[in-house]
């Protein structure tokens, strides 16, 4: 298995201040294109980043001394576009523009195609509760995989190609082209539980599930979040929201996830922001710096090692401690997005980075909006 680059430890000097103006950590030798995809781990802190380059990179980030160590690379023939890992964290599943999806075992460095489609894959999950991945594509298609089969278990039909996706259990929301939505119930994958469209204006770019799974949130390229449920019964609680805008300028909401231990949320936009939200209050809990770039996508660590007590040169570390709990690292890249175009990207002078954003609890911990005229 491949290894590459160096470790740099939190709180180095990163990037320039236009693309790190909140001194976030920059992890080593980030792919050499644009950044299409990043997840942790759902068993440890290793992380994966794959890129318009073909190249599909892991991170193992240390809890305890906070350093992102390279672990292992390799490189397919096509753009990927998506990325997942199976449930015990031993193997990373990559799909893209070769229409299909690789299983790269990382402690053989062995790799093998899963998933096939007609045109690009956009996204894929692994379903632990099923056994299965998942696979959403430009052929307008939803396909489900037995690993241990070359054809897929079923294929769903989709009114339009795949542009977004989540999963969470039994929950799965796909967004397509024309601004089309299917949710399905996983109990019975086969089914499509509710078909509908978009409540945003424009193109849905990004989708999360509720961490309770009764909705989900939609990002679209007009700088607008909607806060949807998904039984009638709760329609009440919809809501829409304009973010990731400056002036007359408006950009699109590229990434968008849950923190795993308070519920709320982190939005990442073509501005090059990432802000975090509380739905519950429809409040924004923290605005952050724009870096020089878009922030194309990001992920919160999901499953960290359990926290101990720690000591830096003999004295507690409360701030290491921190780092041991779940959604204590955010990490996100910045690289152009392609928002506007060909004509806009330089390959001479295009940076492609990732930063750790080690979150503070008053940046994500959701509290009680104020009362309408109450000073803040």
């Amino acid at each position: 298995m491949a290894a590459f680059g160096t470790s740099i430890p939190f709180g180095s000097a990163a990037a320039a201040a236009n693309t790190n103006p909140n001194k976030d950590l920059e992890v080593p030798n980030a792919p050499s294109d644009g950044i299409s995809s990043l997840r942790f781990s759902p068993a440890s802190n290793l992380m994966v980043a794959t890129s318009w380059s073909g190249q599909v990179l892991c991170w193992d980030v240390q809890a305890t001394t906070g350093q992102a160590i390279p672990k292992a690379a390799t490189t397919l023939d096509k753009p990927v576009l998506c990325s997942a890992w199976s449930a015990d964290g031993s193997t990373v599943f990559a799909g893209g523009c070769d229409n299909g999806v690789k299983m790269w075992n990382l402690g053989t460095n062995q790799q093998q195609q899963v998933a096939q489609h007609a045109a690009p894959v956009r996204h894929c999950f692994f379903m632990r509760q099923m056994n299965m991945l998942v696979t959403g594509s430009w052929d307008k298609t939803v396909k489900y995989w037995d690993l241990r089969s070359p054809t897929p278990a079923h294929t769903q039909p989709m009114p339009e190609r795949v542009y977004a996706m989540d999963v969470r259990d039994e929950l799965m929301v796909v967004g397509t082209a024309d601004r089309q939505l299917q949710v399905f119930n996983l109990g019975t994958p086969g089914q499509v539980y509710k078909s509908l469209a978009s409540p945003l204006k424009y193109q849905t770019r990004c989708i999360a599930c509720f961490p309770d799974k009764t909705g989900y949130l939609l990002g679209s390229i007009e700088g607008r979040v909607a806060v949807h449920h998904v039984e009638d019964a709760l329609q009440s609680k919809n809501f829409t929201f304009k973010c990731h805008r400056e002036g007359q300028d408006v950009y699109a909401v590229n990434h968008m996830a849950f923190h795993p231990q308070f519920g709320t949320f982190v939005t990442a936009g073509s501005d090059g922001a990432y802000n975090f939200w509380d739905k519950d209050s429809k409040q924004r809990l923290k605005a952050m710096a724009k870096c020089g770039m878009p922030i194309p996508c990001g992920d919160f660590n999901r499953r960290a090692p359990a926290p101990r007590a720690l000591r830096l040169q003999g004295r507690p570390c409360t701030r290491l401690l921190h780092l041991a709990q779940d959604g204590s690292i955010y990490a996100y890249a910045v690289s152009y997005d392609w928002s506007r175009g060909y004509s806009e990207y330089n390959p001479t002078t295009a940076k492609n980075q990732i930063f750790l954003h080690a979150p503070q609890e008053s940046e994500v911990k959701g509290r009680t909006r104020p009362a309408a005229g109450a000073r803040r």
